[in-house]
């Protein structure tokens, strides 16, 4: 991705205010437009400063690539208008849906991973492609339930960027929370990945659920072991931006920036090994 390296950092409300006098800056920014489109007042001028001082990418929540229903043609056009408003290059998505006759879940769902839903995401995403006037990114999501399944997991990804062209967001996290709950190898997963559409990579921290015996993609947690262990792993055949995101539970400013350093060590002492 031009003009994106190094660690990127998800930008939050709950220290946006904070940004500004803070020391810490993160090489450059991740911001979900559904979060920023119609904010108050109060953060505009301060979320400006920030991503027109640092490359900032788009992640959104509510495009639901892999409903069977048609697109939202208003709510994808308001979202090129975030984009071009802050000069946003870079949009990424879910591949996943999170509708259903037109109400917003509000959940990632996961999809039937087959040649049929291969061709579904494919024509929609060339729409929404057409509309933003950029490359749609897509990222693996965490699931629960396989509604159906003709291929495993990566191959099904592999298809999908493949016959669409798109590039992808390697969720680190994900990949790590769905071969525990799914019992595949995640280091094999990231073996048989086609790397070289991956655009950038997300890190992220998880539960475990005595109860129901599995982990949840919180992205309300530190990061953990295995995790930082799937990303030192990933970034020896992946050369892409990385960053955390956050999104429950947010830490001040302050901390947030202690798990970024972490992650910047483990990069450049892989990188530059």
């Amino acid at each position: 991705m031009k003009n994106l390296q190094g660690c990127g950092l998800g930008l939050r409300s709950s220290f946006l205010l904070d940004v500004k006098k803070s020391d810490f800056q993160p090489d450059w920014w991740e911001v979900t437009p559904e979060n920023w489109m119609h904010m108050p007042k109060i953060y505009e001028k301060a979320f400006e400063e920030a991503v027109f001082s640092r490359p900032t990418v788009a992640h959104g929540l509510s495009l639901s690539i892999g409903s069977v229903e048609k697109i939202n043609k208003k709510f994808v056009k308001q979202i090129k208008e975030f984009l071009d408003r802050y000069k946003i290059e870079y949009y990424s998505e879910h591949l996943s849906f999170s509708s259903f006759n037109g109400k917003q879940s509000y959940e990632l769902l996961p999809i039937p991973m087959t040649k049929k839903m291969v061709n579904t995401v494919s024509d929609k995403l060339k729409e929404v492609e057409d509309i933003i006037q950029r490359n749609l990114i897509l990222e693996n999501a965490t699931y629960y339930y396989v509604p159906y399944a003709e291929m495993d997991e990566v191959d099904f990804i592999n298809e999908v960027l493949d016959k669409s062209g798109a590039k992808m967001l390697l969720d680190i996290n994900n990949v790590f929370v769905n071969s525990v709950n799914h019992s595949f190898k995640a280091r094999k997963f990231i073996d048989n990945l086609e790397k070289k559409y991956i655009s950038y990579m997300h890190m992220a921290g998880h539960y475990f659920d005595e109860e129901a015996n599995i982990r949840i993609d919180s992205h309300g947690m530190p990061i953990c072991s295995g995790v930082w262990k799937l990303l030192e792993y990933t970034l020896k055949q992946v050369d892409s931006p990385v960053m955390i995101e956050r999104d429950n539970n947010i830490p001040p400013l302050e901390e947030l920036a202690k798990e970024y350093e972490s992650m910047k060590k483990i990069v450049q002492r892989v990188r530059y090994a």
